[in-house]
């Protein structure tokens, strides 16, 4: 299922307030992340990952989510969306009014017990239980539920994962009662033509329709080329983090989500339509910064500013 609204042809998910803050040190406060993300819908964002319901004591950094969510859910429009370790952590989003859970799987068994303590068997179980949570609320506020294919293009502890497996574990969150399965690559290791591949291997197995995002890393500089696989390969939807924030620090030197501002960039120069003003986008990376001022953020454009006259292309046919 695709969250489109009208008006775009790509959805541009911004997981820094999630991803990007998990991994840093600072911890920023509250009403700095408010301000984040009601600058980055303000901008044109549709799609905003708040956080994530983990115990505080595990990553204070996301400690505030139920209040972060309440406020997201305060701007029209906005899809407010979360990470959940497990089912109790899906019913903490559910209560908050979260509009869209995802629960990661690591499809390498173990970087899934160093980073979530469990096994693909009790991963699929929780997926099981937060799917009868999400059946029991009423219809017009049921969230969309994703199940996440993480270190999906090899892990930092496993190395390669063979397909059957990547492929036997899509169908089983399918079968769990996820709505959609999304593919992450958690430590940075994926190319192009992989993104091309693992996209045809998941799609055989749950259908076009149940896999239309991706999470990529910058962390070998090939986060855009990577994004762009996934482009035409058929895929509407991309993560990225503003600054590009933050990594996983889970795997071990993998550090780097793709960068918003470059992202949309390319998207607009190639005529794809986003949403996003990347003035005010830019704009938006001053709040952060200013909130986070021990943290790095990164990009090339916002350094090198939009070229002379730049308007995004009349729609094309980007084939």
């Amino acid at each position: 299922m695709s969250h489109h609204t009208a008006g775009i042809d790509i959805l541009v998910s911004e997981v820094g307030p999630r991803d990007g803050l998990q991994s840093i040190p600072s911890i920023m406060p509250t009403e700095a992340k408010k301000a984040w993300i009601s600058a980055a819908a303000d901008a044109g964002l549709r799609e905003i990952e708040v956080g994530s319901f983990v115990p505080a004591k595990l990553l204070p950094q996301l400690a505030d989510t139920a209040e972060i969510v309440a406020h997201a859910k305060t701007i029209p429009g906005l899809t407010v969306a979360v990470l959940v370790p497990n089912a109790r952590g899906a019913e903490a989003a559910i209560a908050a009014g979260a509009d869209k859970i995802t629960l990661p799987l690591s499809v390498s068994e173990t970087h899934s017990l160093a980073n979530l303590r469990r096994t693909h068997e009790q991963v699929i179980d929780e997926a099981v239980s937060i799917a009868g949570l999400i059946r029991a609320q009423p219809a017009n506020h049921r969230p969309h539920f994703e199940g996440s294919l993480s270190t999906v293009f090899g892990c930092t502890l496993e190395g390669a994962i063979p397909d059957a497996q990547i492929a036997r574990l899509a169908a089983a969150l399918m079968d769990a009662g996820c709505d959609e399965v999304g593919l992450s690559d958690t430590t940075g290791y994926a190319d192009p033509s992989a993104v091309k591949r693992l996209i045809t291997l998941v799609r055989n197995v749950v259908g076009d329709a149940a896999l239309t995002g991706i999470h990529l890393h910058n962390t070998r500089g090939l986060g855009l080329a990577n994004a762009l696989a996934a482009l035409e390969a058929g895929l509407t939807t991309l993560d990225s983090s503003l600054g590009g924030i933050g990594g996983c620090p889970f795997a071990p030197g993998a550090s780097g989500n793709i960068v918003t501002e470059d992202l949309v960039f390319m998207l607009e120069a190639m005529g794809l339509r986003t949403g996003i003003d990347i003035e005010r986008l830019l704009k938006v990376r001053e709040i952060v910064s200013a909130a986070l001022p021990d943290e790095d953020m990164y990009g090339f454009l916002p350094d090198a500013g939009l070229p002379l006259g730049f308007a995004p292309p009349k729609q094309m046919e980007y084939v």
